[in-house]
């Protein structure tokens, strides 16, 4: 995508700037309150096991990070408008799809539900992945919100105003993640695993407004300049494939954020099946970006003089601490107060770890990619952080999938077992589910001090070898 700076004051934004920020909220509320439960929806309502649920979600998430540059490049060719109105119009369907799949099937009589029973979906039924087709949907029209919008935030600034557009464009992004977690709670406890269904009516609805204020109030702030192509993006992408540095911290970091979706793969379904229904696990996850909110500017400052990778690196040994938390509430008896309120163990030691899953991302995030940006060739540092989320790509895909199998070995489904008693013996060691991963935060944090010895050590070789070229020449 194109960057140039369009009109803009000081004071003010221009029409444009807001109804981006404001249909970034709608968007990013329908989708949060429909992917922090998106496992139990595929496994409660349309009978999915947690293997196959989770590679569903995976490969959803995963779609997500890889497919924005490509369609940026398309949404450069068509104009941002005729972008975003495809990509509201695709969500609203998607969404809109998501909630009267389950409904056709009942009314078909292959399922039958009521508003207090718990509902055990299609679990012989092979029409259950005609699902498919409404998840890629979704899929492509989140590609496109994310590769416009921050563009459109860009070209509706000036340099005077571009630092406070973007805090203005993040906030947003924070309120609409938060509301639409929290949305989930209270239609779950009114209907049950209904609520699940009727949860995507509301995601739907809220890309429904957005499209209606893109169709009414958005003009395309774009410039009058080309964009990259579909084959300058792919020659592009070959090349990032091909730098070793960056594919060898894109493999790193990946170990990181594996942990960082546990808060969608994993949670939620160990939360209800350890604490019980009344946990809340959409609200925990809300922990995460409230912890990034009141402390990254703070931890970013403390680590303006240390090194990228050495704040990353601090940040990779907080995740291991992390795990092990959320695994001790498993093996504690009995409630733990926090003065105010009683939790069940799991939920408070959940909460606990998330709390400093949300420190290590302040220590990586931030940093992540200046120094991805720092191993890229000069001079193509913009082409190439297109591909810098390719981490959370793979990290979608393994961390899912991954999750499913150790849910269904750990903490599988008490619905499969004849007898509460049965399914206690099978979830005893439920807690091994938290130490897998904290493995994996552990290997990948001493991975990212390897490097850097390394890439130092290749970087001095470097500079030795055109020093001796530069007296040779001089000679």
């Amino acid at each position: 995508m194109t960057n140039s700076a369009s009109a803009g004051t000081t004071s003010g934004f221009p029409k444009v700037f807001w109804i981006a920020n404001a249909v970034e909220l709608l968007e990013r509320a329908a989708y949060y309150g429909v992917f922090i439960v998106i496992t139990l929806y595929l496994s409660r309502i349309l009978g999915f096991t947690d293997i196959e649920a989770a590679w569903l979600a995976g490969s959803f998430s995963a779609g997500l990070y890889f497919l924005p540059t490509f369609s940026g490049a398309l949404a450069d060719k068509i104009g941002f408008r005729a972008a975003l109105l495809l990509a509201f119009g695709l969500l609203t369907v998607g969404y809109a799809g998501l909630a009267i799949f389950p409904a056709l099937l009942e009314a078909q009589g292959l399922v039958e539900y009521g508003r207090e029973a718990v509902y055990h979906g299609l679990l012989t039924a092979d029409i259950r992945w005609a699902i498919i087709p409404i998840l890629i949907v979704i899929m492509i029209g989140g590609s496109f919100i994310k590769a416009v919008i921050t563009a459109t935030v860009a070209k509706s600034t000036s340099i005077s105003n571009r630092a406070k557009g973007f805090s203005i464009f993040y906030m947003m992004v924070n309120i609409g993640a938060f509301s639409g977690k929290t949305v989930v709670k209270p239609l779950r406890e009114s209907m049950g695993d209904l609520g699940l269904i009727n949860l995507n009516y509301f995601a739907a609805g809220m890309t429904a407004i957005a499209f209606v204020s893109i169709f009414i109030f958005f003009k395309n702030a774009e410039a009058d300049t080309q964009g990259k192509t579909m084959g300058e993006v792919w020659t592009a992408f070959k090349q990032v494939m091909t730098n070793g540095r960056l594919v060898s911290l894109i493999l790193i970091i990946t170990g990181f954020w594996m942990v960082q979706h546990q808060l969608y793969a994993t949670m939620p379904k160990y939360v209800l099946r350890m604490a019980g229904e009344g946990a809340s696990p959409s609200w925990y996850a809300n922990v995460n970006p409230l912890i990034v909110f009141l402390s990254v500017s703070f931890i970013t400052s403390v680590m303006s003089k240390k090194s990228a990778l050495f704040s990353m690196t601090v940040g990779m040994f907080i995740m291991p601490l992390s795990a092990l938390l959320m695994a001790s509430g498993n093996m504690l008896d009995g409630n733990i107060s926090f003065g105010f309120v009683e939790m069940h163990p799991i939920a408070a030691m959940m909460i606990i770890g998330i709390v400093f899953q949300g420190l290590a991302e302040c220590f990586i995030s931030p940093r992540f990619l200046e120094y991805f940006s720092l191993q890229a060739p000069k001079g193509e540092e913009g082409l190439y952080l297109g591909f810098s989320h390719l981490h959370s790509f793979l990290s979608s895909l393994l961390g899912f999938g991954l999750s499913g199998y150790l849910l269904q070995a750990y903490c599988p489904d008490p619905r499969t077992f004849k007898t509460h008693e049965a399914w206690q013996a099978a979830s005893a060691n439920a807690h091994y589910i938290w130490y897998v991963f904290a493995a994996i935060a552990t290997v990948s944090a001493i991975a990212l001090i390897i490097y850097g010895v390394v890439i130092k050590r290749m970087d001095a070789k470097d500079d030795a070898d055109n020093n001796a070229e530069g007296e040779l020449a001089a000679a």
